[in-house]
């Protein structure tokens, strides 16, 4: 059964181990990098969905585009604990925009 990651700093992917998710904190662009690689090549297919905090998706936007038109896994940006960057939006609207043809947020 496919599960679902959530990658960022310690300090913002703490909370979701209590929902059951698999938490895989980072310290800087080099283990980001290194975590992606690992979650989507030596576990092809095991996590479907996985969630990136937009500051440690900041340093890794190339690693992360591309996966960008497959359909597994699903990257999602979110914000830390700081509040949005607004990372998440922007992808949120491209695809939007992608999907439908046109801006409509």
């Amino acid at each position: 059964m496919p599960k679902i990651a959530v990658m960022g700093g310690r300090e913002t992917v703490i909370g979701f181990k209590a929902l059951g998710l698999d938490i895989f904190p980072v310290a800087n662009g080099a283990e980001a990098h290194e975590t992606l690689h690992r979650l989507t090549h030596q576990s092809e297919g095991e996590y479907a969905i996985i969630y990136i905090e937009e500051t440690t998706a900041s340093e890794i936007m190339s690693d992360i585009a591309k996966f960008k038109d497959k359909p597994s896994p699903a990257i999602i940006l979110i914000p830390g604990r700081d509040g949005p960057i607004g990372l998440g939006q922007t992808a949120l609207q491209e695809a939007v925009e992608k999907a439908v043809g046109s801006d409509i947020l």
